[in-house]
């Protein structure tokens, strides 16, 4: 048996290699913001939800079965941490279990009693699951948790307990061990075989010390250490085979659960996060996924799920309607929403990618090979490189990576230069991302290549972020060219102390202890 609640046809390996640049992207992305939120303070559900999050699937099937388990899970919240409750509690006898660690190392008699240890105290639980099974397997519509359910009320049916029983039974050997072997020439013994326990007369008339006629026989005196070892060895050689088969028994029930914990965390993890972001009223959607190459990429009221979760006062959405778009050029003032914007582009892209809700009114986009991030880092404070040169060499890796089909986000990339210079390298860079049918959004100031962008065949998208006349913000993004501007007065007038206005309507600013004329 196996869960299959992540993929249809296969388990999730959680030891897997983690894609290129994941690092880089969750520390951009502020990745660790949602996985705090989905732990909820368990460390195992933030193990597997910063893995699950960082592969990002690329068959919009298998995303679809995804979001359909998902649902079940939202919709019965209870039943899932029933069945996750199960699975942790089966691991935990497991470690409460003497000899659990024996595997199949130590002796056959050992091996043999820690596997029968393991697999009776696997019984109760798996016994639990069914009933689980047969109580909510009518509440489910996803092919995933309908397989689930059908599964461990098929396999795990009267009869399988009644059969795992009774070999459990007699693998204690109540009666002793039955071993049959045959003398090789130089009279040692082999072919050992262990043998079905004797019918119930044959027991009786052995404990009456009656032999059938022609049987021999001997006893080992208890003081007799060297017998008791000679008759351990030959114990040891009968049940070395099924000593094995039950230790491989045991070792699979053991998988099963944690496989079943491992799957079950991830949306576990989704129902924790669905509940932090329900108090903030933003809207959530299952987003949906498209082919590649099909063009879409369209988004209403898009948020920063991160920022929704930090912040205290209320988040503004944004929309994109950029179909048939492969570049998104993003400009404005400071502090207007832009990086925001660029953040909830890549998170919503991560997590519909693996299945989850986005924080979005709606989101469809095709599916991407790949997520990257290109953003401003600290200048090196070794003085090893300059900021350009780490810029650079950071491109060069995401180069390297990239395919067909991927999203790239910038975020003032190309800044440790001239205003000349940063523009001719974005405008390089994007033009051949583009060509090589990879995505782009760049947000930036180097207004030079952002008007460029304008006169592209097609033209890219172009949004600003809206400044109002006093220069208040209203974080909103809308369809508008760059502006020639930095907004320097504003700059100004923030911190250098003595507002600009001052020496328009006054005169020269003077020094106090000059006199007046």
């Amino acid at each position: 048996m196996r869960p299959h609640l992540l993929f249809a046809d296969r388990d999730v390996d959680l030891d897997s290699p983690l894609p290129p640049q994941a690092d880089d992207v969750a520390n951009d992305l502020h990745v660790e913001t949602l996985v705090t939120a989905m732990a909820a303070g368990d460390r195992y559900l933030a193990e597997v939800a910063r893995r699950v999050l960082a592969v990002s699937l690329t068959d919009p099937g298998e995303i679809r079965y995804r979001q359909a388990v998902l649902s079940d899970c939202l919709a019965h919240p209870d039943t899932l941490r029933a069945f996750y409750q199960v699975t942790i509690d089966a691991l935990e006898d497991r470690r409460r279990v003497w000899g659990w660690g024996i595997g199949s190392s130590g002796s056959p008699g050992l091996v043999l009693s820690g596997a029968l240890r393991r697999l009776e105290a696997a019984m109760p639980r798996l016994r639990q699951l069914r009933t689980l099974a047969e109580r909510h397997q009518e509440s489910f519509a996803s092919e995933g948790l309908v397989g689930l359910c059908a599964e461990l009320r098929a396999e795990l049916d009267d009869d399988y307990f009644a059969l795992v029983e009774a070999h459990l039974s007699r693998l204690h050997f109540p009666d002793g061990v039955l071993v049959s072997a045959h003398l090789a020439a130089d009279n040692s013994g082999t072919g050992y075989v262990l043998r079905e326990s004797e019918d119930r007369s044959a027991r009786w008339r052995r404990r009456l010390g009656l032999r059938a006629p022609g049987t021999l026989a001997f006893a080992i005196d208890p003081r007799d250490e060297g017998g008791g070892r000679a008759l351990s060895e030959l114990t040891d050689r009968g049940v070395n085979q099924v000593a094995d088969a039950a230790a491989r028994s045991a070792d699979h029930v053991t998988g099963y659960f944690s496989a079943l914990r491992a799957e079950l965390a991830f949306y576990l993890g989704c129902v924790n996060l669905h509940d932090r972001l329900a108090p903030t009223g933003r809207p959530v959607c299952m987003p949906d996924p498209c082919p590649p190459g099909t063009g879409a990429w369209h988004a209403e009221e898009l948020c920063d799920p991160a920022l929704v979760l930090r912040s205290d006062s209320p988040v503004v959405g944004n929309a994109l309607h950029a179909d048939e778009q492969s570049l998104v050029v993003v400009t404005g003032a400071n502090s207007g929403g832009k990086s925001t914007f660029l953040r909830s582009v890549g998170l919503a892209q991560l997590m519909a990618q693996c299945g989850m809700f986005v924080t979005a009114g709606s989101f469809r986009s095709d599916v991407a090979s790949g997520v990257f991030t290109h953003f401003v880092r600290e200048e090196d404070e070794s003085m090893e490189s300059g900021r350009l040169d780490d810029e650079l060499a950071r491109l060069s890796l995401i180069v390297d990576w990239l395919a067909p089909g991927a999203l790239v986000a910038f975020n003032e990339s190309f800044a440790g230069t001239n205003e000349q210079e940063g523009s001719e390298i974005a405008r390089q860079v994007t033009r051949a991302l583009a060509e090589s049918g990879v995505r782009v959004v760049f947000v930036t100031h180097l207004f030079d290549f952002a008007d460029s962008c304008q006169h592209l065949r097609p033209p890219a998208l172009s949004l600003r972020a809206e400044r109002a006349g006093d220069g208040r913000r209203s974080y909103q993004l809308s369809e508008a060219p760059p502006l020639p501007t930095s907004f320097a007065p504003e700059l100004y007038r923030r911190i250098g102390g003595w507002a600009c206005e001052d020496r328009a309507t006054r005169g020269p600013r003077r020094d106090a202890a000059e006199p007046a004329r």
